[in-house]
């Protein structure tokens, strides 16, 4: 079953679960918020992500900006920002889609059309 990590409030996570929903991709459901993905989950996504690990942060979200990490993050380890990652829904990238053959870190229209095919 595909995981579709998402903030329920989040008006790009709903056009996300509306696109697979019209594409009758199932999914299963996480509020990152309320179920926070652990360490190890985030590191296992990472590394079949294929992408850098900053590409993990909301570098919009206000915990975030908070935090100042624009100006930390480069001088963290990965272990570091793993563990940043897991302590707080807020700060991942969101949403989430996580498929037998990928990870897709945000929403953009033509990453979830090409799983209609």
């Amino acid at each position: 079953m595909n995981l579709f990590l998402w903030y329920p409030k989040c008006s790009t996570c709903k056009k996300a679960l509306e696109h697979l929903q019209k594409l009758n991709i199932p999914v299963t459901l996480r509020d990152i918020k309320e179920k926070n993905p652990t360490k190890e989950e985030l590191k296992r996504w990472w590394k079949k992500s294929g992408v850098e690990l900053k590409k993990f942060f909301n570098t919009s979200g206000l915990v975030y900006k908070e935090l100042n990490l624009k100006e930390k993050l480069p001088t963290m380890t990965e272990e570091e920002q793993l563990h940043l990652l897991a302590s707080n829904g807020m700060l991942i990238k969101r949403p989430i889609l996580i498929t037998q053959e990928k990870i897709i870190i945000g929403y953009k229209e033509n990453d979830y059309e090409k799983l209609g095919e």
